[in-house]
């Protein structure tokens, strides 16, 4: 069954005569914590510099679950007219590992209450396929070889902020990369267009609720809509509930201390029957938060 469970997600990658057409990029339970993740123009919008390290493990206890590890950071620069920034991911699924080392730039428009960004990314991408671990019926099937190759990718995206509300447009890998297996190009990847928004509102001078939503969208397949409600603290605590697509829900926590650090855990439980509720997701993150330039914003941000 084991064996028979990793072929099935080799299958799915390489989809024996062509493209696979699926949700390919990592899920984050914690993006608004970190939206370059998936936008390359927020670099910088926060006007100083951050720093962040995160887990996600899908599908605790299930074989071969995806686990994606990611770290990152970013910086206002000029006068925090423009953003740099940097981003590692490794995604993990079954005997698939893909890795991505970006870096970033987004240039800044200040408005009348707001500011508009616009980033590009560009970077590498190994796609590797360990098929030594699967037990198949032919050893020697090409369409069944090794994989580990690297390939060039770009990313863009823009954004629309100010303290009470942020909307963004992105796509973080523009080129559909293919890779030669069995001596046959085959495409691993689609382009995924994530449009996402924000809107904080003050209940009180210590309690105030942070609605989010995200859509996500790929050729040949139905959108993708996270919703989450947050209530921030004290601009200290935050606990959040969110559901994708109703078929998974959760909730999250996070504290903010000594004035730049973060630390922020969520919980996720699947309602499909074809997972089951007992293959619980678990994402937990850390950052960090300072201000080394004069022109830097010292005072935590609601985005």
């Amino acid at each position: 069954m084991k064996n028979l469970y990793k072929f099935c997600v080799l299958l799915l990658m390489v989809v024996a005569a062509g493209e696979a057409r699926s949700q390919q990029d990592p899920l984050y339970g914690l993006y608004m914590n970190n939206p370059m993740v998936i936008n390359p123009a927020y670099v910088g919008s926060t006007n100083n510099l951050q720093a962040f390290a995160g887990y996600r493990m899908q599908w605790s206890g299930f074989d071969g679950n995806p686990t994606t590890v990611s770290a990152g950071g970013q910086v206002a620069l000029r006068d925090n007219k423009v953003g740099a920034g940097v981003l590692v991911v490794q995604d993990r699924i079954g005997e698939n590992t893909n890795t991505n080392l970006n870096g970033m730039f987004s240039y800044k428009l200040k408005l009348k209450e707001s500011s508009l960004s616009f980033g590009m990314q560009a970077g590498l991408i190994n796609y590797g396929i360990d098929a030594s671990k699967l037990t198949i019926q032919d050893p020697g099937d090409p369409a069944f070889g090794t994989v580990n190759q690297m390939k060039f990718n770009l990313g863009a995206g823009a954004m629309l902020k100010s303290e009470r509300f942020m909307v963004g447009l992105s796509v973080p890998r523009l080129v559909n990369n293919a890779v030669s297996l069995g001596g046959q190009e085959v495409k691993l990847y689609q382009q995924h267009l994530y449009l996402y928004g924000g809107y904080v509102f003050h209940m009180s001078n210590r309690i105030q609720l942070k609605p989010t939503v995200l859509l996500k969208g790929v050729k040949g397949t139905p959108m993708s809509a996270d919703v989450n409600m947050n209530v921030l603290i004290d601009q200290k605590y935050v606990v959040g509930v969110f559901t994708r697509n109703l078929n998974a829900y959760g909730w999250l926590a996070q504290i903010n201390f000594m004035e730049r650090y973060r630390l922020a855990y969520a919980l996720e439980i699947p309602t499909n029957k074809s997972v089951g509720t007992r293959f619980t997701t678990h994402e937990i993150q850390i950052g960090l938060r300072l201000a080394p330039f004069s022109y830097h914003d010292k005072g935590l941000s609601n985005f």
